[in-house]
């Protein structure tokens, strides 16, 4: 499914998602990634969302005051996130957004190109 809006060439983009990959500014990906605006960051993340704990967040939690939205793509379906991970988000101004894998791709490249300051962290489907 290519969901590529139009954006500047320097931004980094989600092109396709889906059979355990992500194409991102026209560079495959095949694990979990953190997309940011301006890179991409592997996430270092085995398992699934009952396994989440705040050190799996830390390489998003460590951008406090430059991103304001995480959009947490939980794979297949959306899931709950335990409310400790929740407030640790709360604690550096940050507001966590779950939502399946899909949704996350297509809100980042909406927010993104409107200047918002987001990241999407992205478990493949």
């Amino acid at each position: 499914m290519d969901i590529t809006p139009l954006v500047s060439f320097d931004s980094q983009i989600i092109q396709s998602y889906g059979s355990g990959l992500f194409k991102i500014s026209g560079v495959s990906y095949d694990t979990p990634v953190i997309v940011f605006p301006d890179h991409v960051e592997s996430w270092n993340f085995t398992g699934n969302v009952d396994d989440f704990n705040v050190t799996n967040f830390e390489d998003i939690l460590r951008h406090e005051g430059t991103i304001d939205v995480v959009l947490l793509g939980c794979g297949a379906k959306m899931q709950f996130i335990k409310p400790f991970i929740r407030q640790a988000f709360t604690d550096k101004n940050m507001m966590l957004e779950p939502m399946d894998t899909g949704a996350a791709c297509r809100t980042y490249n909406v927010l993104m190109p409107e200047g918002r300051r987001v990241a999407a962290m992205l478990l493949p489907v």
